[in-house]
């Protein structure tokens, strides 16, 4: 079966539409120089519950009814899948030369590039699963699974692009406070969701080739998210044992994602 073109524009547009929230986060440095830190912890929080939701209901739960239609066995190809998906995140963790929010020390290889480009690069990494994802979730759509649905595909897009608003802001934040230019941090701000689209096309060209694999590539988009959530969104919103605006967030981004999943799609 053979996705039509307008899924895919679809994709690019919703990815299109998450990139530029990313950018609408960078532009705050127009207005403000730096934002306390608690408002920060609690948009970490919430954007890691946006994408634990998305996970399940919008990836892992179409895994496995598509895993039952095709005659799978569900448990093992949602498992495989998002382990993987992990495993390709890790991987490019490893790799990636990158600095974490709120972290003196870069991350992956050795290199000689500025701490505003290692900045930007781990952005960057958290943005490939969010832009495959939806992909994916538009590729799905199409295929008539009874949990994937172009509304939920957007609902996705939504869930994502709101947590992409802290994104921008804590790259384009933290270079205005190292001297750069409000241009220039505007500027890289943005650019880290510049693969959201790219991702966005590929995570559907996938579906249109190997739709017998589409529950291992709903898994690993799973998995991919998750991977980033716990290794970067949940501790940079938690920055104190004291601190529980991050906790919050993550129960609130959570709880607004289910709902909105749930009675729209």
């Amino acid at each position: 079966m053979f996705l039509s073109q307008s899924h895919i524009y679809q994709a690019l547009i919703a990815t299109l539409f998450t990139w530029s929230i990313t950018a609408l986060g960078g532009a705050t440095v127009f207005f403000c120089k730096k934002i306390n830190q608690n408002i920060m912890s609690l948009m970490f929080g919430f954007g890691a519950g946006v994408m634990i939701a998305a996970s399940i209901f919008s990836l892992i739960l179409p895994s496995i009814e598509l895993s039952n239609e095709l005659n799978q066995t569900p448990w093992v190809m949602a498992m495989v899948g998002f382990l993987i998906g992990g495993l390709f995140i890790l991987l490019i963790d490893l790799l990636l030369p990158h600095l974490h929010i709120n972290h003196n020390e870069a991350e992956g290889v050795k290199s000689s590039f500025s701490r505003k480009v290692l900045l930007v690069f781990a952005i960057t990494l958290h943005n490939i699963p969010e832009g495959l994802a939806i992909g994916v979730a538009f590729g799905a759509s199409f295929l008539g699974i009874t949990s994937s649905t172009i509304q939920a595909a957007w609902i996705l897009a939504i869930g994502i692009g709101l947590q992409n608003f802290p994104e921008g802001m804590a790259v384009s934040l933290p270079l205005r406070n190292e001297g750069m230019s409000r241009r220039k941090s505007f500027f890289y701000g943005q650019a880290s969701g510049i693969v959201e689209p790219i991702a966005g096309v590929i995570g559907a060209l996938l579906v249109k080739s190997v739709r017998s694999f589409l529950p291992l590539i709903l898994a690993f988009a799973a998995g991919a998210m998750i991977y980033v959530v716990a290794e970067e969104m949940i501790p940079s919103g938690k920055t104190s044992k004291e601190n529980k605006l991050g906790t919050i967030g993550v129960m609130i981004g959570f709880a607004i994602m289910m709902a909105l999943d749930l009675a729209l799609s």
